[in-house]
Parts: C-alpha cells; structure tokens; sequence
C-alpha cells in the first residue's frame, strides 16, 4: 500500500531486540462486532490514552469497551525507534515557539513539557515501570561559529523576559566552559538542563499490559490490523465504521493515535502533519580491542565515563538546525540520531517518506565516525552495533495536535509532535482521555491552548503551506533580535 501508511520488514531498533510477550498479540481470534472506543495506534499516544480512561475510572460506572489497532506490532512505530530522551526544551525551543506564537503561548508549552517528565517520572516511580528511567544532565551544544554567536545575544535577550524555565538553565558562554561543560570538541556556547533517557519500548509496553492483562481484559489488542479508513459519517445507531485488513469494526469514539501516517485515515491533515525520516544508531565502545556494553548489564566504559552529560542535541553547522543528538546508556554505549546535515539536501531520503524497512545509507559512515569526531579525549575505538531509521510525524506549524477532530463528533486525535513527543505524549493523552471519559473541554485538561487542532488551524496552515515565499520553510528565530 503506497501513502502514509506503515511498511513491512522494518529495521530493527535497538530497543525492540528485548521483545514483551504482548509485542505480537491479539486478545481476541476476530475483531470485536462494535465497542465503544477505538484507538488507532499502539504507541505511546495510544498506550497513554488507554491508561488514562481505565485510571480513576468511577466504580459505580460500566468501564467502555475499548479496541486498540495496531498495523505491524505494538510500539513498533516512532515511539520504539527514538533516541529514549525525555528532554523538555527550555530554551531554545522556547524561542522558536515565541517566535511563531508568543511569549506567553511559550512559557506554557515549555513549563508543561517539564510537567510531562515529572509525571512520567512519577508514573514510573508509582507503578514501579522497569524502563531504565534515568535522570541526567543534557545539553545544546553550539559548535558553529555563525550560530553560537547569534544564539549567545538571543540568550541574552530572553534573560531579560519572563521565561520560568530559564531558571533551570546554565548558560556556558565562553568556549573552553562550554567545551569543559559539554565535552563536545570545539563547543563554542553550551545550554544545560536537567532531563531524563528511558527505554521507550519497556515503557509502552508496561502501560499496555496493565490495560490488556493487569485490568481483566479491560482493553482489546491487536497489532497486526492495518487501518484503512474511517467512514466520512457515523451509522444510524452512532457508530463510526473502522475499515481494517482484517475485516470492518465498529465504535462510537475513534482515536487517532496515528502521527506521521494521520493523513491516510484523515486526509484533511495532508498539509498539517507530514511525515519525516530519520536515523538513530547504537554506538559501542571498544575496550582492549573487544567490544564493550553489546549486553544490558550495568557496567560502564571507561571512555564514556568522561562525557559529562548524559544528552545532547549538537548544532554543528549553520543554519539553526541540530544535525545530531546523543544519549547515554548505563551499560556504556550510546544511542545517536540525527545526522541530517548527511541528507537534508535530498528531500527524498527524507520529507514524506514513510519507508523504515530500509537505512538513509549516508548516515552509515557519518554514526561511524560520530564519536571520535564530537568528544574530546575520546580515546575509545567506538563502533556501531546497530542502526535503524523511524518515521517522524512533524507538524507544519510546529504544535502537535490535540483533541476533537473538527467536524467528526466522537473522533479525537492526538499526534503531529514533531520528533519530540517523550516530553508532551503522556499529559495529552491524559487531556484526550479526559474529554473522552469525563466530557471535559479542551480548555479544562491542561494541555497549552496552542496544540489544540481546529478547522481553523487547519485553515491558517493551509494558507501558510500556500504562500509563495514561506512555504514550511521556519523563520529565523533569532531575527527577532
């Protein structure tokens, strides 16, 4: 099936090499006749949201019936091949934001992001989730001299501004406190803030089994139900019709779960959401000429133990874009992504391709040479262990997009969040699950004003991806000041 749609034989990521019993499941041999509730989408969005309408559920009321489709297996998508960061942005996406939608829009986007990683922190801590949560110090590095230098007066002038979350900030302006702080060869400015790397798999696959076992069956899985679409109208009795490979099902809520591949199953979303690839890799380092950290156990390298942070997004060259990032892991080795200034030149590698099964094959040789080109003293002989690359769901106005579906009463989604869901994907399932569940406004779940979808949105980015000169082409966040 061509189109935003999920392929077979994806790569194989890292973090699904430890496969949960539930990876391939179906909790019923056929597809339930109708139920109540359908999410489409068995990653963290859909996981969340299904934990959120059993959570609290009152007891004096019958739990709804719910369904979750998934097209190949459950967390095999996006939310299973990312680099496991938890990194709230800030600063500079702070700015970006502010740029695009005020500084008040930004405070509130950036303060719920560090919302987000203190309830998934809480979360993990409450149902004791073995996901490998830790809390580290990242980082945005600034190696490039064009971009170091505007991003230390933008620096300066948000200093002056009403920003909370400049207050968990450390800025290192001078290049050898940025190098020394960063550990990133030739850091010219370094931002640091406290973040969080998680195994993202084990994660989603704890929600889900609570929702599918621990709670009695509460909620139906099953992976291996392409989705082909959802009827243009509800039925007499006020269900939604869900076309499937498998047969046809019924609900009176659809979920749209689905980020990047949103648009097949709501194709008034083209121009919102678009899909972009993207490669991450599992970087090992070499002791005594063998390879260290290719198991899960808890002993560090020697040679990462002097990379101070423990993530990082790396700005290498202009234009203001982060070309990679980093995280480390317990056992020593390193999950990197990124590489774009390898293959941001050829749109087709990248700009709506919804192709995983097969690499970026530029980023090959660029991840095997990454540590030795980014750390200082690094004298590790570092190789990498595996590679992979993920469908990303970006939003063309930078927000994801959360709630009612416009003009499909009982249709939500909850998707569009531009290769960095881990800090926003939990409090938006929460808030979607609330107007599910609990009828609740948009406006009453907490979730920032700026990510709730609309027809008018809808219209104003139609308008924007229209115009002659901009395109989704970003302004300059720093032309401000």
């Amino acid at each position: 099936m061509s189109g935003p749609f999920p392929v077979e034989n994806a790569t194989v990521p890292y973090w699904r090499t430890q496969l949960h019993h539930l990876d391939s499941h179906r909790s019923t041999p056929e597809l339930p006749e109708k139920q109540d509730i359908v999410i489409i989408g068995a990653g963290f969005a859909g996981a969340a949201i299904a934990h959120y309408l059993l959570k609290d559920h009152p007891d004096n009321k019958p739990r709804p019936s719910i369904t979750i489709l998934e097209a190949r297996e459950a967390c095999s998508g996006a939310s299973g091949r990312n680099g496991g960061h938890i990194r709230p942005d800030l600063f500079v996406g702070l700015a970006a934001c502010m740029q695009a939608h005020g500084l008040e829009a930004a405070n509130q986007a950036a303060l719920f992001e560090e919302a987000n990683a203190r309830a998934l922190e809480a979360l993990v801590r409450e149902d004791n989730i073995d996901c490998d949560l830790r809390a580290v110090t990242t980082g945005d590095v600034f190696v490039d001299a064009a971009e170091a230098a505007k991003i230390r007066k933008l620096w300066d002038a948000m200093a002056k501004l009403d920003c909370p979350t400049l207050g968990r900030v450390a800025a290192h302006l001078d290049p050898r406190e940025a190098e020394r702080a960063s550990g990133v060869r030739g850091a010219r400015v370094a931002f640091t803030y406290p973040a969080h790397v998680v195994w993202p798999y084990k994660l989603v696959m704890h929600l889900l089994e609570e929702a599918v076992v621990a709670k009695d069956g509460a909620v139906n899985l099953q992976t291996r139900t392409m989705v082909h679409g959802v009827s243009e109208a509800l039925d007499g009795d006020g269900y939604w019709t869900v076309a499937t490979a498998r047969g046809p099902t019924r609900a009176r809520t659809v979920v749209f779960a689905t980020n990047a591949y949103t648009a097949g199953l709501l194709p008034e979303y083209d121009e919102a959401i678009y899909a972009a690839r993207g490669a991450v890799c599992r970087v090992v380092v070499a002791r005594d000429g063998v390879a260290a950290a290719t198991d899960n156990s808890s002993s560090s390298s020697s040679s990462s133990n002097n990379i101070p942070l423990g993530s990082a997004g790396l700005e290498m060259e202009s234009p203001n874009t982060v070309d990679s990032y980093y995280g480390l892991r317990a056992d020593g080795s390193i999950l990197v992504g990124g590489g774009k200034s390898v293959f941001i030149d050829e749109r087709e590698e990248w700009y709506r391709n919804y192709d995983d099964s097969t690499l970026i094959e530029a980023t090959v040789p660029y991840f095997d040479g990454w540590a030795a080109r980014t750390f200082t003293g690094w004298e590790g002989r570092a190789e990498t262990e595996s590679i992979w690359t993920g469908i990303m769901g970006y939003s063309a106005d930078d927000a994801p997009h959360v709630g009612h579906v416009p003009s499909k009463p009982g249709q939500y989604i909850c998707a569009g969040f531009n290769g960095h869901g881990m800090p926003n994907v939990l409090l938006c399932a929460k808030g979607v699950a609330e107007m599910i569940r609990d009828g609740r406004a948009f406006s009453e779940t907490g979730v920032p004003a700026l990510y709730e979808t609309s027809a008018e949105r809808l219209r104003r980015i139609s308008d924007l991806v229209a115009a002659p000169t901009a395109g989704r082409a970003r302004a300059d966040i720093y032309l401000k000041f």
